[in-house]
């Protein structure tokens, strides 16, 4: 009874996100509005021409010009996605070491399985709700780009004419949008796939799954509409995220916490020593998910404020900015623990270089070299915490979801709204709308993943059951749910 009021409230939510997709779902094909700072994709010249010679020149504003493709940026936006697709079997390497032996195959294929059921649920639908135009008040995208559509058409002798995503339209580079569509589908299937960390070894892989189609649908989507569209109501209330704060590592951290109230914990904990099986894997993934990380941020510069290069200054930044902050976030944990525990741990170091990383994904086209070197004390020391606080408070987060991403990503997100000065003045420049902004977002976004979060889970709860049996669980998920062994 006391989840009925909750279940009610929730849908009724819910219902305000999902009716702009029935109502728009036989809506005529329109030009999506930007999934960028200040631009949308752009039509095709052909196309674009008409429209700029029926519309009156105004001499105040700067004036549009036809995209250009860019190939410099292109190649960087390509690589961009592959090291982003790189950091899915960096995270599973990350995830799979720390789990006991028994579950190695079943936590890995957590990571894997996310990079199948997202990849496609993004082109049928998931691209559409997220930058599509917006179809409901700034909170979710039409239908209008379901299974890619209007990215490429053909001319009348049959030569393949491509749309582009153009991020400033007073300047002529631009990407193909079919290589932006598949840049943010990596952002998409790692974000699901990181809650899959307090879930780990006790959860049954059917509700798995379905939970994956439905979190990126409901949860996801419309996160990055909100925050990521020009007509995002977030986005236009001036909320800075540079490559995913509050859209990827808030989001997940606090939809960890939210399922871990229906999952329960693992059978012995705390009582039961789960020492992580294999810690070179683990390390070997933090090095995948660093590498892999330059893309998630510095690819993150087309969508930069004032930017009209992928490939350029403000990408430069981003990577310095990337390199500094888990470097600092690395040691501080390091020196945290050594000091608490008596011992520097391998694991340590490895969990405070993510956490650097974290904490300055909103911030690295934001800040300069100095405040990310803050920003990386700040993530060691304040996600050190979030993980001591498991131990205090005893809920079973299995691999630090919620301690590194649901902390870490708050920690960023604001902190962004305190160090901003480039392209944006947080509060150390005197702007504290900014950051007041930043707080708004913070709360807006992890209060709508957590409640969705929670209906989720009580609707898989309720029908095919989330965690596996005692006995299943006992004898190893790799076993029970794959027959398979991570080691013979």
């Amino acid at each position: 009874m006391k989840f009925r009021g909750l279940f009610i409230k929730v849908m009724l939510l819910s219902t305000l996100v999902l009716l702009p997709l029935l109502a728009t779902a036989e809506e005529a094909k329109v030009p999506a509005a930007a999934p960028a700072a200040v631009s949308a994709p752009a039509a095709s010249p052909a196309e674009a021409a008409p429209a700029a010679a029926a519309a009156p020149a105004d001499p105040a504003k700067p004036k549009n010009v036809d995209p250009v493709l860019n190939t410099g940026d292109t190649a960087w936006m390509l690589m961009s996605t592959a090291l982003v697709l790189f950091m899915i079997p960096g995270l599973a390497f990350f995830y799979g070491g720390m789990v006991r032996q028994k579950n190695v195959l079943s936590t890995m294929m957590h990571s894997f399985v996310a990079m199948g059921i997202v990849g496609v649920q993004w082109v049928i639908i998931g691209y559409s709700l997220s930058f599509g135009p917006d179809a409901f008040m700034g909170l979710i995208g039409n239908t209008s780009k379901m299974l890619l559509n209007g990215l490429i058409t053909f001319g009348k002798d049959g030569t393949p004419v491509y749309a582009l995503f153009q991020n400033v339209t007073t300047e002529p580079g631009s990407i193909p949008e079919y290589v932006f569509a598949m840049y943010q589908c990596m952002f998409a299937i790692i974000t699901v796939a990181l809650i899959s960390g307090a879930l780990a070894e006790r959860i049954k892989f059917s509700a798995y799954c379905l939970f994956v189609l439905l979190w990126t649908t409901l949860v996801y989507d419309p996160l990055a509409h909100w925050v990521w569209m020009t007509d995002g109501w977030l986005f236009k209330k001036g909320a800075l995220d540079f490559a995913g704060g509050t859209v990827v590592h808030l989001s997940s951290g606090i939809s960890a916490l939210a399922a871990l109230i229906f999952l329960g914990k693992r059978h012995g904990f705390p009582t039961e020593r789960m020492a992580p099986h294999s810690l070179p894997l683990t390390m070997l993934g933090v090095g995948m998910l660093w590498f892999g990380w330059y893309g998630f941020n510095a690819g993150s510069a087309i969508v930069g404020v004032n930017c009209s290069d992928a490939a350029g200054g403000l990408a430069g930044l981003a990577m310095t900015t990337t390199t500094i902050a888990p470097a600092v976030a690395g040691l501080t944990w390091m020196v945290a623990e050594w000091l608490h525990s008596g011992k520097p741990s391998a694991l340590g170091f490895g969990s405070g270089v993510v956490a650097g990383l974290v904490v300055i994904t909103p911030a690295a086209g934001f800040v300069q070299p100095g405040a990310a070197l803050i920003l990386g004390v700040a993530a060691g020391l304040v996600c050190y915490g979030g993980v001591m606080l498991k131990a205090k408070l005893k809920y079973d987060d299995s691999l630090d979801a919620f301690g590194v991403h649901g902390i870490g990503g708050t920690a960023g997100a604001l902190l962004t709204g305190v160090f901003a000065s480039v392209g944006a003045k947080g509060l150390l420049a005197g702007d504290v709308k900014q950051f007041m902004t930043q707080v708004i977002a913070v709360g807006a976004a992890g209060a709508y993943a957590f409640i969705v979060t929670l209906v989720i889970v009580f609707v898989l709860q309720k029908t095919i059951g989330l965690r596996v049996e005692k006995e299943d669980e006992i004898i190893g998920l790799d076993q029970t749910q794959h027959s398979e062994s991570g080691y013979n």
